[in-house]
């Protein structure tokens, strides 16, 4: 009966939850207190944790209700019945987008976009770069430190794409390993 009850109470979740995971809080907190899964103050905890975990906040909610309601088999299909919706309406949309991305009109748009999208990642990326190497915009206190990490991930990243070695073989860093390189290179500038 309770894995009837999670499957249930989490397709109301993902079929009813518009507007990102803060909007989804009400309804979460609605289904899991009439369903006595939590009370009000496990709710703010597990908003909490699940807003510190990797991931959508409905998506964890779902995973550590049906967790602790039902095991595995509880997760599992507490989990399923938040993400299935969205992910039927997404198949959806794609079906529905793929005849339309073939109007030229529609398609010169969507080309045109990519330049604005780089544009606005560049200047992001270059704001909290400068904001690392100048602390508060103050010409003359530049940190070194930031800068030289800032320099080295940039060379290294240019010459896995450039150098002939790394591209005859078809080897390229991944953003993951970028961010696992500049944490080890923070770590060992920073802390040591």
């Amino acid at each position: 009966m309770i894995y009837l009850e999670l499957l249930l109470g989490f397709l109301k979740v993902g079929l009813f939850a518009f507007g990102g995971a803060y909007a989804a809080i009400p309804l979460i907190r609605d289904v899991v207190l009439s369903n006595g899964w939590l009370d009000d103050a496990q709710l703010s905890y597990m908003i909490a944790v699940s807003e510190s975990t990797p991931g959508p906040i409905m998506v964890n909610m779902a995973t550590y209700v049906g967790s602790t309601r039902g095991g595995i088999l509880g997760s599992a299909l507490a989990t399923a019945a938040v993400v299935t919706p969205a992910f039927i309406i997404i198949l959806l949309v794609v079906y529905a987008l793929r005849a339309v991305m073939e109007n030229r009109y529609v398609k010169a748009v969507m080309d045109s976009l990519v330049p604005c999208v780089n544009g606005i990642i560049l200047a992001v990326g270059l704001f909290m770069t400068l904001e690392c190497i100048l602390p508060e915009f103050k010409p003359l206190t530049v940190d070194f430190r930031a800068a030289a990490l800032t320099a080295l991930l940039a060379l290294l990243l240019f010459l896995t794409r450039k150098i002939k070695f790394f591209a005859e073989r078809k080897i390229k860093l991944s953003p993951v390993t970028l961010i696992v390189i500049a944490s080890l290179a923070g770590i060992l500038m920073y802390g040591v």
